[in-house]
């Protein structure tokens, strides 16, 4: 879990003659700030703006303006104005989601560490993806009772996927900004408030971009690695959409030895099992989404030192706000409450990763002669916590990773041999049938327990709703 939840870092300034602009790399490699490679894609400093040489010290980092506003020569000076206008005049929520949008099209088009560039998707690879993601369904049929959930099949573009999963974000990280925001303005008293006005307004329109700033990176550079809209166990693009990203899965395949055929069949497969949970179990979005806001809501704001950031604060001077930031106000409360939330999310990612796992791994082992090396490489990449974990952990400090993975893989297979395929299924009809964090550590206990039929509970209650009752009265009477 991250401590320093909320960075600021900006993208490298984007080349203006193609790859030559590109091979300057201040960062070194990339793999630093504003680069997407290394460990973490956002810089060493979580909270300072990507550093560029040559604006007060080393990489900028005591300049928070350094990374936005370039070297400032005389051809960036209209569109370094035309941005710092942008974040003092905006008045949305508690994200500037435009500029997030602006930073993440721009981390796009810098391409990946290893040189490669978004492109758009042509004919063959839409027409390879949609031919994958039929035959992914086909093969799924047999090995799961929830029909397709996918209606349309996609092959994206690394800006494709941003455009299209930003209102997902915007769902998740919206409450954790609200509370931040909110939080900063309420560290003055009622009766100071009215005299601190503009004040107050410029540090909301300030964190709002600043929030732009950083998940627009993050969003960004998750769009180098991600290969459908599913990768991080939750349902970031459209309904019914089943999404892969042909260049990111070429990457992806490059070094595995596996026939690239089959990389995309089984990655399709993976996203067409995602779409077929999360269509045919109507409360699993919400579920999902709702531990996450739950997790939210009791990250900490330290507002003694907001007041001391406030009070001491020059408005010439706004880097003061930035060195404050720095200083860990943002920390997980370690509440019941706020370790139910974590439980739950995680047992939920857990359960979903660990039915898709089952199901595919069925649905591939004597199809695909490269199934189980790339079950074991997914498997890997998801557990271990990949890009796509680090990005969130990032932005709200929380990893979205299936620490249980396998654990809940094994107990979906153990009910699939016990209660064939149909009554494995059916523990998604209501939340309260699906096994729990204890029921991993005893998946023979859980398999052979007998549980409750919710489909006859919800029955009784729909007869007793329409008034079944009434007809007894009126038989008897008739006697």
């Amino acid at each position: 879990m991250s401590d320093t939840p909320f960075g600021f870092g900006l993208p490298p300034e984007e080349p203006e003659n193609g790859d030559e602009g590109k091979k300057k790399d201040p960062a070194g490699g990339g793999q630093g700030s504003g680069g997407q490679g290394g460990g973490n894609p956002f810089g060493a400093n979580p909270f300072g703006f990507g550093g560029l040489p040559g604006m007060g010290g080393p990489g900028g980092a005591d300049n928070p303006f350094a990374a936005m506003f370039g070297s400032l020569n005389p051809n960036d000076l209209g569109a370094a104005f035309q941005q710092l206008g942008q974040m003092l005049s905006y008045e949305g929520g508690p994200v500037n989601w435009d500029m997030a949008k602006q930073i993440a099209r721009q981390v796009v088009a810098q391409g990946t560490s290893d040189g490669t560039k978004d492109a758009s998707v042509g004919p063959a690879e839409k027409a390879a993806v949609e031919e994958a993601v039929r035959l992914a369904d086909l093969w799924l049929d047999g090995v799961t009772s929830l029909p397709s959930g996918a209606n349309t099949s996609v092959a994206w573009s690394r800006a494709e996927w941003v455009e299209a999963t930003l209102p997902a974000w915007q769902q998740l990280v919206d409450p954790v900004a609200e509370r931040v925001g909110a939080a900063m303005g309420d560290v003055l008293p009622e009766e100071m408030q009215a005299m601190a006005g503009p004040l107050i307004g410029m540090m909301r329109s300030m964190g709002g971009a600043m929030f732009g700033q950083q998940i627009g990176q993050a969003v960004g550079a998750l769009a180098g690695e991600v290969v459908g809209s599913t990768d991080v166990g939750l349902p970031l693009g459209p309904a019914g959409k089943a999404a892969l990203l042909p260049l990111n899965i070429e990457t992806f395949g490059k070094d595995l030895g596996v026939p690239k055929d089959e990389v995309r069949l089984y990655l399709a497969l993976r996203e067409a099992a995602h779409q077929r949970l999360f269509a045919h179990v109507p409360w699993l979005r919400s579920h999902l989404f709702g531990a996450v806001e739950g997790y939210a809501r009791g990250i900490k704001v330290d507002t003694s030192k907001l007041e001391e950031a406030v009070g001491q604060l020059d408005p010439t001077h706004p880097e003061q706000l930035q060195e404050a930031l720095q200083q860990g106000m943002f920390q997980p409360e370690d509440t019941p409450e706020q370790k139910a939330a974590l439980a739950r999310l995680e047992t939920a990612l857990a359960l979903v990763e660990g039915w898709v796992d089952a199901v595919v791994h069925e649905a591939a082992k004597s199809r695909l002669t490269s199934a189980d090396a790339l079950r074991e490489t997914l498997r890997r990449r998801r557990a271990s916590g990949g890009p796509a974990e680090q990005t969130f952990a990032t932005l709200i400090g929380l990893e979205l990773r299936p620490r249980r993975l396998r654990d809940a893989s094994r107990l979906w297979a153990s009910l699939t041999d016990a209660r064939g395929v149909d009554g494995r299924d059916d523990l998604w009809e209501h939340p309260d049938m699906l096994p729990t964090a204890s029921d991993l550590d005893d998946p023979d206990g859980f398999v052979h327990r007998e549980h409750l039929d919710f489909s006859e509970i919800d029955k009784m209650l729909g007869e007793a709703a329409r008034g079944d009752g009434d007809d007894e009265g009126k038989d008897d009477s008739a006697k």
